[in-house]
């Protein structure tokens, strides 16, 4: 991708190719990465495959699928400024999925580092405003960071890890992602797709 980096082989030793990765998914049941288990009794079964026939491993949830996403970031360079729905949304608009929930725990970052989390606009109008005018900087609200930092991010929430981060998120088993604004930038010669009416 085009925010991705090294760190995924260099420090984890992830067989990747490329230089851009920027996401391994560790712990995961989703159809767009199913985990394998890796050794031991169950070795060889996918993780959904495994909740599904053994849910008492789990205890016994009663959830219809695995709740949770676990990933690596490598973020090179800045991701885009996004948001991410709640369960209600995700279930009526989103073909049933799950919303997404997600929290981050600082694994390493540069001196000086920040984090995008939350917008500076007063009101929905304003919102709307600022997001058509394009006044991202006025816009967006940015936190300091440093390793070891816990952030929560509710769904609704504006977001995006800035460049030089390496982070662990935990998150609901979702890949919904709205953008909001993605600097301009080009992916295989075109921007990327941009989600403003979901966002607002």
């Amino acid at each position: 991708n085009i925010w991705g980096g090294t760190r995924l082989n260099r420090e984890f030793g992830y067989p990747i190719e490329g230089d851009d990765i920027g996401e391994c998914w560790g712990i995961s049941a989703h159809p767009n990465g199913d985990g394998t288990v890796a050794s031991g009794a169950y070795k060889g079964m996918k993780l959904s495959e495994l909740w599904e026939k053994h849910p008492e491993l789990f205890g016994d949830t009663g959830m219809d699928r695995f709740p949770l996403l676990v990933k690596i970031i490598d973020a090179k360079d800045d991701l885009s400024i996004q948001v991410h729905p709640d369960d209600a949304y995700a279930k009526a608009h989103e073909n049933g999925s799950l919303g997404k929930t997600e929290c981050w725990f600082i694994l390493d970052c540069k001196e000086n580092a920040t984090l995008v989390v939350g917008h500076n606009a007063k009101t929905k109008e304003e919102l709307e405003q600022m997001i058509h005018e394009g006044r991202w900087k006025e816009f967006i609200r940015e936190i300091p960071i440093k390793p070891g930092d816990f952030i929560q991010i509710d769904p609704g929430t504006v977001h995006a890890i800035k460049g030089g981060t390496l982070l662990l998120e935990t998150q609901q088993s979702s890949d919904i992602t709205y953008r909001v604004y993605d600097y301009d930038r080009l992916s295989n010669g075109k921007p990327d797709q941009l989600h403003i009416v979901q966002s607002i």
